[in-house]
C-alpha cells in the first residue's frame, strides 16, 4: 500500500487527476474517522478544508510519510475549528460498541475494525485528548509510534503508552457495563405467576347431562 500511495503521490505532483483521487479514496475513510473523533457532526467540513490544503500544498511535499503529512494538516484544521467553537465533543454512546477491544491481548492489533464504527469513535471522543488520538492515529490511521509521535509532538513511548492506557481505560467501560443489571421495566419484567386461588374455574354451564 506505501509503494501504491508513493507512486500515486508523485503522479499527482505531475497534476495526474486519477492519482490524486487514487489518494482521495485511499485516505479519506481514515482521515474522516479521526476527524470525527475530534470535531464530531463537523468531520466532513474540516477533512474538506484539509483536501482543500492537501490539494493546494501538495506540490511541495518533499516525501516521507505522505499519511502523516496529511493527518497533520487535518489535525491542524480540527485544532483551528475547535478554537473557533471553543468545544470538544463528548458523544455519549453504548460502551459494547468497543466490544471487540477487550478481552483479547492484541487489542491494539485488532482495534482498527471495531474502532471504525461511528459508536466507537464517539465513545473515543470522551477519552483523555491524549489517548483518544493516540488510539486514532494507531489504530484508525494506522501510523507506527514513531511517526504519530512526530504528528503529534511527542515521544514514540508517550504515544505507545498514551494509546495502551485509552484501551485499557475503554475496555475497563466496557466491564462496568457489564456488570450493571439491566434495569427493570414495566413491559420487560416476566409475568408473576398466579396463586390457585386466583384462577378462574371452567364453565361447566354449556355441559351436555350425563344419561342416566
Amino acid at each position: 500500500m506505501t509503494g501504491e500511495l508513493n507512486e500515486a503521490v508523485t503522479a499527482a505532483q505531475a497534476g495526474d487527476e486519477e492519482a490524486f483521487r487514487f489518494l482521495y479514496r485511499s485516505l479519506q475513510p481514515g482521515l474522516l474517522r479521526y476527524l470525527t473523533a475530534l470535531v464530531g457532526v463537523d468531520a466532513e467540513d474540516v477533512a474538506s478544508e484539509a483536501w482543500l490544503q492537501i490539494s493546494r500544498d501538495l506540490p511541495t511535499f518533499a516525501g516521507g510519510e505522505f499519511r502523516a503529512w496529511t493527518v497533520t494538516i487535518a489535525r491542524n484544521r480540527a485544532m483551528d475549528h475547535l478554537r473557533r467553537q471553543r468545544r470538544r465533543p463528548s458523544l455519549p454512546v453504548p460502551v459494547q460498541a468497543l466490544s471487540e477491544l477487550a478481552g483479547d491481548a492484541d487489542t491494539e492489533e485488532r482495534a482498527g475494525e471495531t474502532i471504525g464504527t461511528e459508536s466507537a469513535l464517539a465513545m473515543i471522543a470522551t477519552l483523555p485528548p491524549r489517548e483518544a488520538e493516540a488510539v486514532l492515529l494507531r489504530a484508525v490511521i494506522g501510523l507506527d509510534a514513531q511517526t504519530a509521535g512526530r504528528v503529534l509532538g511527542r515521544r514514540p513511548g508517550a504515544v505507545r503508552t498514551a494509546a495502551h492506557r485509552g484501551l485499557r481505560r475503554l475496555a475497563a467501560m466496557m466491564e462496568r457495563h457489564d456488570q450493571s443489571p439491566p434495569p427493570a421495566t414495566a413491559e420487560g419484567a416476566p409475568p408473576r405467576p398466579r396463586s390457585g386461588r386466583g384462577r378462574q374455574a371452567p364453565d361447566t354451564s354449556r355441559a351436555e347431562p350425563a344419561d342416566g
